[in-house]
């Protein structure tokens, strides 16, 4: 199969609040910085990082399905969906692309029902727990 050079960075419900919400918890920095923080690291290695967020479930599904048509990868923070959709599950199931799932936080070390994801088992890996480096982390591994 053919490189497109295209990774996809799709973000869940409530990451448009990130750098006011819960700050002890996901930090300081916003979805704005992490998702320049992600293109950077696509420009510095000649690769574009389209990156999407939506507090709709329904859309996020359809952003996974478009990533696995114009995407060689897409790193997902399904945000609280992790723990509940089992449509956005079967979408990351559905494509052809790795998707690496990924949180800001380490989701075993917290709430009991944050600590079962429904998109582990169908992911090609899984980062957590190093704040917006999981992002960079996520994307390395897919490139």
């Amino acid at each position: 199969m053919e490189r497109k050079g295209v990774l996809y960075v799709i973000n869940g419900p409530n990451l448009n609040l990130l750098g006011r919400r819960e700050p002890t918890l996901y930090g300081k920095a916003t979805l704005g910085e992490i998702e320049e923080l992600c293109r950077l690291w696509g420009r510095e290695r000649g690769v574009e990082v389209r990156t999407f967020q939506s507090n709709h479930e329904g859309e996020l599904v359809d952003l996974v399905h478009r990533g696995g048509d114009e995407a060689d990868g897409i790193v997902l923070n399904g945000a609280a969906y992790s723990h509940t959709s089992i449509a956005l599950r079967d979408a990351v199931a559905a494509v052809s692309v790795p998707v690496v799932e990924v949180h800001l936080t380490n989701t075993a070390a917290r709430e009991s029902f944050r600590r079962h994801s429904y998109l582990t088992a169908v992911a090609a890996g899984l980062v957590m727990g190093f704040g917006p480096r999981s992002y960079l982390l996520a994307l390395e591994a897919l490139n």
